[in-house]
């Protein structure tokens, strides 16, 4: 499984406190009201805010992994949101409850001597735990961190006490000088280094392409969308899933998703972004060939084919057998 191994829950949570951490970014403290300690998580896990039974969203826990008794989230009210960070800067005060699911991490950090880090705007959320374990373990790491405007970049004073570790690149400041160190730093790959990148889509492309000459799996993305996917030119239009566990076989025809079909037969699945970012709807492969259209798992992750994302994926294989 490409998630770390820790106890999921879903569970009613209190919003301890709430904090303007910048322009437009709320800074939620989230207990569980009757005191019992949460599950433990690893640096970039995230948690889904279930605020209707139709309005579900991942938001990064952005915390101390020490904290048994809390989670914090940070959200930015998106001028396009579809709802949820709406629901979130609107009706999520101090006393209220709020429905959470998780920790799931699929930006999982890996042991290493050396990091950069890249974050752009709110996808400055999950490197903050990312720079707690770094340095915790010792190793080097620096971080460029760049927004429209620091008024509207969130934890700029938490992360004054690094010193020159941190560059913050404003472009209402310093105009386009975030791509610019961003070019210089990724321009040779550097020695036993990984780079971790979360931010807008632009950024993760520049960043991948900044990368290409880096060796294999030196890169990890977390993105807030999907990204294009192209079907493969040998792509199936029918195949079926037989779902081990619950002794049954569906088949998939090329205008459902295996999601589709498999709550239409009255399985329990779980799914959320409806789009293959979230990873909510993971399912083990045990025998198949996944057509993986997720932008959830890496290249090598794909080409071990243990998990698929069902709410985008398909298969390769006439059938796949899925842990369902």
């Amino acid at each position: 499984m490409s998630s770390a191994a820790y106890r999921e829950v879903e569970v009613d949570l209190e919003v301890r406190r709430r904090e303007q951490s910048a322009d437009d970014v709320v800074t939620l403290t989230l207990g569980d009201p009757s005191g019992a300690d949460l599950p433990e998580w690893t640096p970039g896990a995230h948690i889904d805010l279930v605020m209707s039974p139709s309005l579900t969203r991942q938001y990064s826990l952005c915390g101390s992994t020490a904290s048994r008794s809390e989670w914090r989230v940070g959200i930015l009210l998106d001028p396009n949101s579809r709802g949820g960070s709406q629901f979130v800067h609107d009706k999520l005060h101090e006393g209220t409850t709020v429905r959470v699911r998780g920790p799931r991490n699929h930006f999982p950090l890996a042991n290493s001597p050396h990091y950069q880090f890249v974050a752009g705007g709110i996808g400055i959320t999950p490197m903050l735990p990312m720079i707690e374990a770094a340095e915790a373990t010792g190793a080097d790491w620096q971080l460029i961190y760049g927004g429209s405007a620091r008024s509207s970049m969130a934890y700029l004073e938490a992360l004054e006490r690094f010193g020159d570790r941190v560059t913050v690149c404003a472009r209402d400041e310093q105009g386009d000088a975030f791509r610019t160190k961003l070019a210089a730093v990724l321009a040779a790959p550097q020695e036993n280094t990984l780079v971790y990148c979360c931010g807008p889509e632009g950024l993760l492309d520049a960043v991948e392409k900044g990368c290409q000459a880096w060796p294999d799996g030196s890169l990890y993305l977390e993105r807030f969308s999907a990204k294009t996917v192209e079907a493969p030119s040998d792509a199936l239009d029918t195949f079926e899933v037989e779902c081990q566990r619950s002794g049954i076989t569906l088949t998939v025809p090329l205008d459902k998703t295996i999601y589709d079909v498999a709550e239409e037969a009255g399985l329990d699945v779980l799914g959320s972004c409806m789009e293959g970012v979230c990873g909510t709807c993971e399912c083990e492969i045990i025998s198949g060939d996944g057509d993986h259209r997720d932008s959830v798992l890496t290249d090598s992750e794909k080409a071990a084919n243990q998990t698929i994302m069902i709410c985008v994926s398909r298969s390769r294989s006439e059938r796949l057998v899925l842990d369902l």
